[in-house]
Order: C-alpha cells, then structure tokens, then sequence
C-alpha cells in the first residue's frame, strides 16, 4: 500500500489537537467559574439590598431605633426565595446601624467562609468581602 494513499489522522496529529484543546479549556474554565462567584455575589447583593430595605422600614416603625429589627420573622423578607447559595444574618444592631453577613454555603462549590458584609452605622454605609469578593470595597 502507497503512504500517499492512507487516509486519516496520525497519533501525532490527534495528540497536538488534544493538546490544544486542553490549553483552550484550562485558559477558559476558570474564567467561566470566575464570572458563576461574581454573579452569586450580585445576588446575594440584591438581596442584602432586600434586608436594608426592610431594616430601614423597620426603623420606622421603631420610631428611630433598628433594636428588635435583627430577627427576620420581624422584617418583610422572604428567605425561602432561591438564596440556596448564602446564608445570611444580621448582627450588631443597635440604635444607629447594623450589619448583614452574607456567608457562601458550601452546598454547590462554595468554600463555606468567603463572606460579603454590609455595616450600617452613624457614619454611614460599609461594604466589605473575602474570598472572591474581597476586592469589593
């Protein structure tokens, strides 16, 4: 049989491709889980957003103070809404502020201990984060 006359790829030629192939996903996978964190974090986001709304309605039916704001049966937020990806509490409450802790549950990939915070104090609004969100400021 004439080598000129073989058809198909040799082993060489499938391996490059393989190879190639792998250098494509390892340069896009984490970019693709990357952008999965970011957009979890916007929803835990929106509804930290939720919770300061209900604390701040809360105040004013407290004439002025967010004490008794801290337990959720008291707010109007609905924590059966799809927020399987956080956990999320309210701490430090007082006369003047509060803080809201969003924690990433470990359920679908999260480490357990990335953390999204939100304090509102007489001084006004804080945002902070670690793991993934730590450069949030």
């Amino acid at each position: 049989m004439n080598l000129k006359s073989r058809k198909g790829f040799t082993l060489l030629e499938l391996m490059i491709v393989l190879i190639i192939i792998g250098v494509l996903a390892s340069l896009a996978l984490p970019r693709m889980f990357g952008m999965v964190e970011k957009s979890r974090g916007n929803e835990a986001m929106s509804f930290i957003r939720e919770i300061r709304n209900s604390l701040e309605r809360c105040y004013t039916e407290k004439a002025g103070t967010y004490v008794d704001c801290d337990n959720f049966s008291n707010l109007d937020v609905d924590l059966s809404a799809p927020n399987q990806h956080f956990t999320y509490t309210i701490t430090g409450v007082s006369t003047t502020g509060y803080t809201i802790t969003a924690t990433r549950n470990t359920l679908d990939g999260g480490d357990g201990t990335s953390t999204i915070t939100v304090t509102q104090d007489s001084s006004g609004y804080t945002r902070t984060g670690t793991g993934p969100w730590s450069s949030w400021h």
